[in-house]
């Protein structure tokens, strides 16, 4: 395999999806090793059927608004690889969503569902509709118009979506509702779905809870303490609120949130109330944090910058993809940052993760950090097929166990003999392996 060339040419056939090629360069580059050793993956061609998506769904999403006014979005569903099980992954409705992003998204979730050992291979949807500001009847007419044409190519087990930006419970409620009166059958096509139609106890913090349990073991490896250290969290929705409470939970103090207008500190702790509040901002449907210095005294509220100025011991990516840059990598190590882990898809830039490494602070990427959104989703996936549930404590054990394993196969793969773990290159190798052997199991299809 050269990387170079493959890069070129994938270049030429994706123009300007710059989210897309900077997710397949990094895997590119961890696996160009293992790959070359084994002629096998270069005979059948797997990582040039790899990179392009089994298919892509793009459509048209007309809906009216409470004005009685029509408007028109565009749906798309990216159906990436189900060389290990039904397509599985996100919707996020935002403005941002473009191909490109959902593409990486996708691209990304092949390796993060290899990663959890569930049979569940990598999709990713979405449209550019934006829920902010709308009524409650609007985003139920969107939601219905938009699996209204999505859910032909849906099934459990074909394509099993969940949530992701701007699509929670409710949004999940009503695509699911609308799929199951037009198929007329009651099935596991959704995850993130209530708990009184089958959804998981543990669903909404689920990622947020991996993200933690996932840097508490790359902390472990090194004889460091999670308790007593300080954290730095991005972002205010339910990744963000998940890890603060688990964090809070094993002995950390989490010192920021944020969110589109700035962010909070507050050296005295994100805890107890001030966690649940979180919650209580996003229902608001405002998108910032600014309200949180107002209700609580001795925080303070940063406008325009983000969290990465703060100096704390722990950082994690809870918002956007490349919400680190390079510059804010750079701060972060400056003041002494010991770990950085990605609750986030690719919440840093490649400069960002260089600097990280270069200095020798722990990194977990998002595919590995943040598979435990997925990981939950997995086992709601099976509760439903069994017709029956389980607990918050087994959830949580299941979860923490396949947190666990994540992190000892990026161990396996990214150990150095300097004794630092690259767990970039871990986490590529070892969700690429599985993923690569099953498709040549299956031949050329």
């Amino acid at each position: 395999m050269n990387v170079e060339k493959i890069m070129q040419d994938l270049e030429r056939r994706n123009p300007g999806e710059k989210e897309f090629l900077q997710a397949a360069h990094e895997v590119l580059e961890s696996i160009e090793e293992v790959y070359n050793a084994n002629p096998k993956f270069g005979e059948a061609n797997i990582i040039e059927r790899l990179l392009e998506p089994d298919r892509t769904i793009i459509f048209r999403v007309a809906w009216v608004d409470d004005n009685h006014k029509v408007h028109v979005n565009r749906g798309i569903r990216v159906q990436y690889n189900n060389a290990i099980g039904p397509y599985k992954g996100g919707i996020r409705f935002h403005p941002s969503v473009n191909l490109s992003i959902l593409k990486f998204l996708g691209f990304e979730q092949i390796f993060k569902n290899s990663l959890t050992s569930l049979p569940m291979g990598g999709g990713k949807g979405g449209s550019d509709f934006d829920p902010k500001g709308r009524s409650d009847q609007e985003i139920m007419r969107f939601c219905q118009a938009y699996i209204a044409e999505l859910e032909k190519y849906l099934g459990p087990d074909t394509d099993v979506p969940a949530g992701d930006i701007g699509v929670g419970a409710r949004e999940v409620g009503y695509m699911y509702g609308m799929y199951k009166k037009l198929r007329n059958e009651h099935t596991g096509v959704f995850t993130g779905k209530g708990r009184s139609f089958g959804g998981s106890i543990m669903r909404p913090e689920a990622t947020g809870f991996g993200v933690v349990y996932f840097t508490n073991e790359m902390l472990k490896a090194k004889n460091i303490d999670i308790k007593g250290k300080t954290v730095a969290i991005s972002g205010f929705g339910q990744v963000a609120w998940g890890a603060a409470l688990k964090a809070t939970e094993l002995g950390a103090k989490v010192v920021t949130i944020s969110g589109p207008d700035g962010y909070i500190y507050d050296e005295a702790g994100i805890s107890g109330e001030k966690i649940d509040y979180m919650l209580e901002l996003r229902s608001s449907n405002n998108d910032v944090v600014a309200p949180y210095a107002e209700k609580f005294a001795g925080s303070k509220f940063v406008a325009g910058k983000r969290p990465w100025e703060a100096k704390v011991d722990i950082a994690l990516t809870c918002a956007f993809q490349n919400e680190m840059s390079g510059e804010d990598a750079k701060q972060l190590v400056d003041n002494g940052v010991i770990c950085v882990s990605e609750g986030s898809n690719m919440g840093c830039t490649p400069e960002a993760i260089k600097t990280f490494q270069d200095a020798k602070v722990i990194f977990g990427p998002g595919k590995a950090a943040n598979a435990g959104g997925v990981a939950t989703s997995g086992l709601e996936m099976s509760q439903n097929t069994l017709k029956l549930s389980w607990s918050a404590e087994e959830v949580d054990e299941k979860l923490k166990t396949i947190m666990v394993n994540i992190h000892k196969a990026c161990v396996q793969y990214g150990e150095r003999e300097d004794g630092y773990i690259d767990y970039v290159k871990g986490a590529n190798i070892a969700g690429f392996m599985k993923v690569a052997e099953a498709m040549l199991a299956q031949g050329v299809i």
